[in-house]
């Protein structure tokens, strides 16, 4: 008898029912009593797993009835309905065999695990139901999103890990060396010949790409080193940036709301059962979060005008922590106010003051704003931040040069503006902070699956 997965006796549940099924995976739960036995059976192929149910006629009971939680085997038996939920399949075991046993110590037994145990044991708690969920979600996401640009014809490019170049001009990066510890470092000496940083995006090198085949994509890790303990800070995490030639600020914002609309709708199309557990687990409104989105229209707005929002909100009695600055950047509590209370919706705030913004950013006229842009959604606030890029080769080198960034070190990046430049843009959104408005967990150390984090570099 082949052995088939509780996915494919999910979906074929109808003509499996009173046939015999082999299947194998893990025991999740064993309640046992005097003369039969229960197992919340798993195999991570399917959220809704089948029960196993034994009685005292099957070959080695009593040795059955000691296999412990955590321990993996092989069931086979018939399949028949279930008295608690139709969709979900029971077998009535016929045999079932030990294929690896486990002590009675086993970390995840039946019942509630904080998330900060969990963490510890992160080797482990991708059999959790919490985590089955998640990372779930997590691998649909990512198929979503490389289809969004497959089927739009976009070239997926890998943009390199180790990089001269600081795309963000923050300085937080991670420095690649094989040279001595504790001596005064000679990059000259060292294996490329310069110093040299895990990248913190793949978007200047996109760019090049996007110059060759119009429409590009990158999907893969990237690294700051930000000193940050914050719920939605990690060093090392995953970015999406997609750069499209021939585009400016508007057709990017009309991009971003489609992608995003997109790829909650191919989540919400094939994860049912994950989101209405993870629905459960985080109190409720996610699973009507989500479907808001996929069928809302996104407002637009300047920064200035949010401002002036903000500020109205002030005189008419609203409280913020942080006073809205026109030139300054927005906080949480705006975003907030934003996308909550104000418009009802997500909000691309767009037109930035050119100050707080990165250098590639194509300038205004106003020679204050830059064509930046912010995407903020209820419950989450900043998603997405993208620009059209400056593609005048005067204004970018001057503004280069008012920031200290070197034109010679970046030439191949500045020359793309007089070897057939064009207007382009793109945008960058960080995985796990979508993962996070996905599935309603809050924390980045749980939607990735070995966080890492100032002081933790485990597993």
């Amino acid at each position: 008898m082949d052995t088939i997965t509780t996915r494919e006796l999910k979906e074929r549940l109808a003509e499996l029912q009173g046939q015999e099924v082999s299947l194998q995976g893990w025991i999740r739960n064993h309640r046992k009593q005097k003369n039969m036995g229960f197992i919340d059976f798993f195999d991570g192929t399917c959220f809704k797993n089948p029960q196993v149910v034994y009685d005292s006629s099957i070959v080695d009971f009593e040795k059955i009835q000691a296999f412990h939680v955590g321990s993996a085997v092989r069931v086979t038996g018939k399949v028949v309905p279930s008295y608690k939920d139709p969709e979900t399949p029971e077998i009535q075991a016929a045999q079932i065999t030990l294929e690896g046993d486990c002590p009675e110590d086993y970390p995840l037994q039946p019942k509630k695990h904080s998330l900060e145990f969990l963490r510890e044991i992160a080797y482990l708690r991708p059999r959790t139901r919490l985590f089955q969920a998640v990372f779930r979600v997590r691998s649909v996401a990512a198929m979503a999103i490389h289809t969004y640009f497959q089927d739009r014809g976009y070239v997926y490019v890998h943009t390199p890990l180790i990089t001269a170049n600081d795309a963000e001009g923050a300085g937080n990066t991670f420095t690649v060396t094989t040279l001595p510890l504790g001596e005064k470092p000679d990059f000259s000496q060292d294996f490329f010949g310069k110093q040299t940083a895990l990248a913190v995006s793949g978007q200047l090198e996109g760019e090049t790409f996007a110059m060759a085949f119009s429409n590009i994509y990158t999907f893969g890790p990237t690294f700051r080193a930000e000193n940050s303990n914050t719920k939605t800070h990690a060093a090392e995490f995953w970015m999406i940036e997609p750069e499209i030639a021939f585009c400016d600020l508007n057709r990017l914002m009309e991009i971003e709301e489609d992608f995003l609309k997109s790829i909650v709708k191919y989540v919400l199309d094939r994860c049912p059962d994950e989101l209405k557990f993870l629905d459960g687990f985080t109190g409720g409104g996610l699973l009507e979060k989500l479907t808001a989105l996929t069928e809302s229209s996104f407002a637009r707005v300047t920064h200035e005008e949010a401002i002036t929002i903000l500020r109205k909100a002030m005189e008419n009695g609203t409280e913020f922590q942080f006073t809205p600055e026109y030139g300054g950047d927005t906080a949480k509590e705006h975003e907030k106010y934003l996308t909550e209370e104000y418009f009802h919706s997500p909000v691309l705030v767009y037109d930035w003051p050119k100050e707080i913004k990165s250098f590639y950013m194509y300038q205004n006229d106003d020679g204050k704003t830059v064509r930046g842009v912010d995407l903020l959604v209820p419950g989450a606030g900043e998603l997405m931040g993208g620009s059209q890029r400056e593609d005048r080769y005067e204004k970018l080198t001057g503004r280069m040069d008012e920031l200290g960034i070197s034109k010679e070190t970046m030439d191949w990046y500045v020359n793309l503006r007089k070897y057939g430049g064009c207007t382009h843009a793109g945008f960058g959104m960080g995985f796990e902070r979508l993962l996070i408005y996905l599935t309603g967990v809050e924390n980045i150390r749980d939607v990735i699956p070995y966080f890492r984090t100032p002081m933790n570099c485990d597993f």
